[in-house]
């Protein structure tokens, strides 16, 4: 018995199904290594089959030119449909990704079907804005009547949009992308990481089932000319990426000949500050917890706990026993709480990092190998550093596995100015007795959102996104579909 939509044979272009001219190629069970399903590959010539398709759904087509609240009853049919499946892609999802069966459910599923509604919810609310209005001097008769006059500010949708995802949260961020530009009334090209096509190639069965306008929604798959394709052809207005660093780069190279508008959600090496006066035994129990999420495969996950010298012994001690006590296996199993990495280069890179660690004076406070008794599947043990300084490389690049380091500090400013010292801006953390505190020092770290102990658990509300080279642009809450708008001024005169 296959596992769901692992069936789909096909790339959905222009509200159809299309064989793959490019052929099939295997998706890996990260946890058995066994071939999960063939998938199919767009040629470069589909990939432009694509970007014509929804060329011309933009241009000629309904979709742009409906009202948002006949857009947003559209994606409400979209997100019950979703709905509808969540048991199926929950399944999905654990075996393609190989996340933990009890985290998908919620933060692989549920999580993003609320932000989904929540994007519905704040497009029926968005109206064009009226300007207060102007009285100026007439300029061609400057001592006549005044001029009265008005200015309406319109949000229309930036055009035909391209969106390349990435593997660690795959229908979260494939829904990120087609959610907010759907409701803007953008057209758009979806290319889903290689690891996990299955989880953007469903959103097609969904487009069938609501009656979504050909072109508006096209999937394909393929791997780095196809996507280069997708950043470079001139009929693209916007891309907008989620993934490395690197990559997130060559994007906006390839896309700078054409002034394509970059939309951009890339790494984190975010910090876990514990002050001197927090509960250590919690602090460190959520540090380990944190790091075993999605095996550590998640750029918002704080993986630097700077912790108070006169807490670090307790808190490395604490950390330990709790990595201790996470089982790690087949994702498919309840009880397993981390399941493996995405694939073998992945595993050697997380263990190359554990080297340099070791390598560079870090003591090694547990993990740093495999599981016994793991023969198949790409698994690492939740790997704890302490002594670690804010310049080793395992405190300054994004290792994307279980890999967390303990730097001590002595005072807030210190704390603030380690945590700053990063490339990277994505996401923090505070830990104190003494919350307004924690608040002036969550103002002062650089970075697109911080929680505050342990923040609220919802962002539905909230936008997200990066400082310095953890991206351009942000996601979710009220100003989200922004992001795939133009801003338009119509100035007006009264009284005639």
């Amino acid at each position: 018995m296959s596992t769901a939509f692992t069936d789909i044979s096909k790339l959905y272009i222009d509200g159809g199904w299309h064989a793959p001219e490019a052929g099939t190629e295997p998706v890996i069970n990260p946890a058995t290594e066994e071939i999960l399903a063939h998938a199919p590959v767009a040629s470069p010539q589909q990939v432009e089959l694509a970007i014509a398709a929804a060329r011309e759904a933009f241009d000629h087509g309904p979709w742009p030119k409906m009202s948002m609240a006949e857009r947003a009853d559209m994606i409400e049919k979209m997100a019950r449909a979703l709905r509808a499946r969540q048991g199926r892609i929950a399944e999905l999802i654990v075996a393609e990704v190989g996340c933990a069966a009890g985290v998908t459910q919620l933060m692989q599923v549920d999580n993003p079907l609320r932000l989904l509604e929540a994007a519905i919810g704040h497009a029926r609310r968005d109206r064009p804005e009226r300007l207060p209005i102007d009285i100026t001097p007439n300029p061609f008769v400057p001592d006549g009547p005044r001029s009265i006059g008005g200015t309406t500010v319109v949000c229309e949708p930036i055009g035909v949009v391209s969106a390349i995802t990435g593997y660690n949260f795959p229908f979260l961020l494939n829904l990120a992308k087609i959610g907010p530009a759907l409701l803007a009334g953008c057209a758009l090209v979806l290319k889903p990481s290689p690891f996990t096509p299955f989880s953007a190639l469903l959103f097609g069965e969904v487009a069938d089932e609501i009656g979504l306008p050909p072109g508006v929604v096209n999937i394909v798959t393929g791997g780095i000319e196809e996507g280069r394709l997708l950043c470079t052809d001139e009929r693209i207005d916007m891309v907008t990426f989620t993934g490395s660093e690197g990559v997130g780069a060559q994007i906006m190279g390839q896309a700078a000949p054409t002034l394509k508008k970059i939309h951009l959600e890339l790494g984190g090496k975010s910090a876990l500050i514990v002050r001197e006066d927090a509960d250590v035994e919690r602090a460190a129990a959520m540090a380990a917890t944190l790091i075993s999420i999605n095996a550590g495969q998640g750029c918002a996950i704080p993986t630097r706990f700077l912790v108070h010298e006169s807490l670090r012994p307790a808190f490395a001690a604490t950390a330990a026993a709790v990595a201790a006590q996470i089982s790690i296996g087949n994702p498919a199993d309840p009880s397993i709480r981390m399941g493996p990495l995405i694939r073998e280069s992945q595993r050697s890179k997380v263990e190359h990092f554990i080297g340099l660690g070791q390598s560079a004076g870090a003591t090694l406070v547990c993990g740093g190998g495999r599981p016994d008794g793991l023969d198949k599947g790409y698994f690492t043990e939740v790997t704890l550093f302490d002594d670690v300084t804010n310049d080793m490389a395992i405190a300054q690049e994004e290792i994307f596995g279980p890999v967390g380091c303990i730097i001590g500090f002595s005072t807030d400013e210190e704390a603030i100015r380690i945590a700053n010292e990063s490339r990277y801006g994505l996401n923090g953390a505070v830990e104190t007795a003494d919350a307004a505190k924690g608040y002036e020092m969550a103002l002062q770290i650089r970075a697109g959102s911080v929680s505050l102990n342990g923040g609220t658990g919802t962002m539905s509300d909230a936008p997200i996104g990066g400082y310095k080279r953890s991206g351009i642009g942000r996601e979710y809450g009220p100003g989200w579909l922004r992001e795939y708008q133009h801003e338009k001024s119509i100035f007006y005169p009264i009284g005639r």
